[in-house]
């Protein structure tokens, strides 16, 4: 997305969609290194770890880091946003650091720190250390996501990338659907065991995967213009505003759900938790789905559609809060949290077709602008629910966001 956002690449087989790729698609896996089932699992591993855990186990936490009085309710969400400021520097950084040093290096350390971020999280010093750890644990996950599936990629054969691709980023959902079960069990005991006890399991999955990712480097892109490739058209620079728009309105659900259910509706943490599970399943089938969308009736009505079922999808919570409502907003929330991804892929390649670098340097701006939408949101909404108190207000503000985008598109075309 911008967050959980991939590079480009030509249309895989005879479907159509999109895939990910930062190297000539028939390149064959170089010998010597793991073979591309166990490099896949490492990538879906790192996005586990970077997203999955790193940033959505802290929304069912949330509430109870409330109640223990660890910190009051402003300072709890602030510390939410701090996350996804720190995966906007990640996500920045990324390349920077892989050029300089080694992307499977990078990798490591990236997975290493956002395990350290949770053992950090369970002795609650002050506000200036949580907030240090969360923005850590943050940047850790834009690294993850900007680099894992660019670094498998190219090493698993041209049939399977689509494949692979759609493996790797199952790990969000399921960091979401685990996180649901997992922190209310893990909270019985408390909550500083409920910290350790996600760092065990970021620790087993870094283990996993520190020897999965690929030995040998993937060959450079031909014409190295991705970094460099002049700014694309006024249609492009569209779909960028857009992008950040709906990371924008998906926000409050990524933040506050589960408090909202727990607290704002008085149903406890293990109520939350379940509604945050209905998320992580969403997320789970949300990209096989807008792909399979967008193969039937094309990309553009594709985003159109799916901006119009967000912004109804999370602005029912602001009027109502009726359990069926709170179970298709959470799902289908849930589901374009990844799922918006392929769809504004696609978009950018009907838009960029020309030159490779273009596509990719301009799939790296929108990247960038999910991330600062996600960013910006992030303490927008914690300042307003600090002023106000009203989840209402939050969920209205998201569904504006994403009905901008969509009014944006529409106009766009008129013209």
């Amino acid at each position: 997305m911008g967050g959980l956002g991939r590079a480009p690449q030509p249309p895989r087989g005879g479907s159509g969609r999109p895939g990910v790729a930062v190297a000539p698609l028939d390149h064959p896996r170089r010998s010597g290194g793991p073979g591309p089932g166990r490099a896949t699992l490492a990538a879906l591993c790192a996005s586990l770890v970077g997203i999955g855990l790193a940033r959505f186990a802290y929304t069912p936490l949330l509430p109870a880091l409330i109640e223990a009085g660890w910190f009051a309710p402003p300072a709890a969400a602030y510390l939410g946003a701090a996350n996804l400021a720190g995966y906007l520097a990640g996500a920045l950084l990324a390349r920077t650091m892989a050029a300089r040093t080694d992307p499977v290096f990078v990798l490591r350390a990236m997975m290493a720190l956002a395990t350290v971020a949770f053992f950090a999280c369970a002795a609650p010093l002050s506000f200036a250390w949580y907030f240090a750890w969360r923005l850590a644990a943050g940047a850790a996950g834009g690294a993850l996501m900007v680099l894992a599936a660019p670094t498998v990629l190219p090493h698993v054969p041209a049939a399977r990338r689509g494949l692979a691709g759609g493996v790797i980023f199952t790990g969000v959902g399921l960091g979401i659907a685990a996180s649901g079960t997992v922190v209310p069990f893990l909270l019985r005991w408390g909550l500083v065991q409920a910290w350790c006890g996600l760092g065990g399991l970021a620790l087993a999955l870094t283990l996993l995967a520190w020897n999965g990712w690929p030995r040998q480097p993937a060959p450079a892109e031909a014409g190295a213009a991705a970094a460099t490739a002049a700014p694309a058209g006024a249609a492009v620079q569209v779909v960028y505003v857009q992008y950040a728009l709906n990371a924008m309105g998906l926000v409050p659900h990524m933040v506050f759900l589960v408090d909202f259910v727990a607290r704002g509706l008085g149903q406890g943490l293990v109520a939350g938790g379940r509604y945050w599970v209905v998320f992580g399943m969403g997320a789970m089938v949300g990209p096989v789905l807008a792909g399979h969308l967008a193969d039937r009736i094309g990309f553009r009505p594709a985003v159109r559609l799916a901006f119009l079922i967000q912004a109804v999808a999370v602005g029912v919570l602001a009027v109502s809060a009726a359990p069926p409502w709170l179970v298709v907003s959470s799902f289908v929330a849930g589901a374009f949290v990844p799922g918006i991804v392929p769809l504004v892929l696609g978009r950018v390649n009907e838009l960029v077709a020309a030159d490779a670098g273009a596509r990719t340097a301009a799939w790296s701006r929108a990247t960038t602008a999910f991330a600062l939408g996600q960013a910006g949101a992030g303490y927008g909404v914690s300042f307003v629910y600090a002023a106000t108190g009203d989840y209402a207000t939050l969920f209205a503000l998201g569904a504006g966001a994403i009905a901008m985008a969509l009014a944006i598109d529409l106009a766009a075309g008129r013209r």
